[in-house]
C-alpha cells in the first residue's frame, strides 16, 4: 500500500494557498465592482449586481475558512481533532464547492457566457475577469474535494471512518 501522507502534508498547504490566492483576486474584483455598482448604480441588471455580491460573499467565505483550515492543518494535522478530520474538511469544501459552482454558473448566465467588450458594456473586462476567476476557484475546489474524498475512502478502509485525519496519526 502506498503512503500518501507526505504528499498530503506537502500538497494541502499548496492547494489551500492557491485557493486563497485566487479567492483574494476574486475578492478584489468583486469588491471593486460592488463598490462601483453601489455608488454609480450603473449595473446592467439586478441579476448582475446581486450575482457579483454573491461572488464577493463566496470569496470572503473561501478566504476565511481556507485560512482557518490551513492553520488547523499546520497546528494539529495528526492530533485527532475533529476540525482537522476528513469529514470536517469534506463538509467545508463541499459547501465552498457549491458556492463556487453556483456563483460561476450564475455570473456566466448573466453574461451569456462572456461579454463582447466591443459593445460598450460598463466594466466589461472586470466582469469577464470575475467570471474567469470564479471558474478557476470552482476547478480548484473540485480538485480539493476529490482529494478529500479519496482520503475519506482511505480513512474508512483503515477503520477510522470520516472522523479519521487527513494524514495518518
Amino acid at each position: 500500500m502506498v503512503d500518501y501522507d507526505p504528499h498530503v502534508r506537502r500538497g494541502h498547504p499548496i492547494v489551500m494557498g492557491l485557493i486563497i490566492v485566487f479567492a483574494i483576486i476574486e475578492l478584489s474584483i468583486s469588491a471593486w465592482l460592488v463598490a462601483r455598482f453601489n455608488s454609480h448604480h450603473n449595473f446592467f441588471s439586478i441579476d448582475e449586481r446581486d450575482r457579483t455580491r454573491f461572488l464577493l460573499f463566496a470569496s470572503i467565505w473561501t478566504i476565511f475558512f481556507s485560512f482557518l483550515y490551513s492553520l488547523l492543518f499546520f497546528h494539529s494535522a495528526s492530533s485527532g481533532s475533529v476540525l482537522t478530520s476528513v469529514g470536517s474538511h469534506a463538509v467545508f469544501m463541499f459547501i465552498t464547492w457549491v458556492f463556487w459552482l453556483s456563483g460561476a454558473a450564475a455570473i456566466t448566465s448573466t453574461l451569456n457566457g462572456g461579454l463582447d467588450c466591443g459593445k460598450g458594456t460598463t466594466y466589461c473586462g472586470q466582469l469577464n475577469a470575475l467570471e474567469a476567476f470564479a471558474w478557476i476557484e470552482f476547478v480548484m475546489t473540485t480538485f480539493a474535494l476529490v482529494v478529500i474524498t479519496l482520503r475519506g475512502v482511505a480513512s474508512a478502509r483503515r477503520g477510522d471512518g470520516f472522523r479519521g485525519q487527513m494524514v495518518s496519526v
